[in-house]
């Protein structure tokens, strides 16, 4: 990079990977984990393009973690209130 040129830092998306794995959905946000680590890398050495595809995939990763883990949650819930209807 010439003198004097900046280039923006690709998003990591840790904090939400973590609380995927968490909160939502174990291999989903694991893998997103993975992903993040390697966009924190790739910034560091300065590699926008691999930091840039790495966080478009721990993007990706953190909103499929998200919703396999409210439907789930919706799914436990919604069988519940059915267990506790029937006595």
């Amino acid at each position: 990079m010439e003198r004097g040129q900046t280039h923006t830092a690709a998003p990591s998306y840790l904090a939400w990977s973590i609380l995927n794995t968490l909160c939502c959905c174990l291999p989903l946000g694991i893998a997103a984990i993975v992903f993040s680590s390697k966009v924190q890398n790739a910034n560091a050495t300065g590699n926008s393009v691999a930091a840039a595809d790495a966080s478009k995939t721990a993007k990706i990763l953190n909103i499929l973690a998200l919703v396999c883990g409210l439907i789930c949650i919706s799914i436990f819930i919604a069988v519940k209130v059915i267990e506790g209807q029937q006595y």
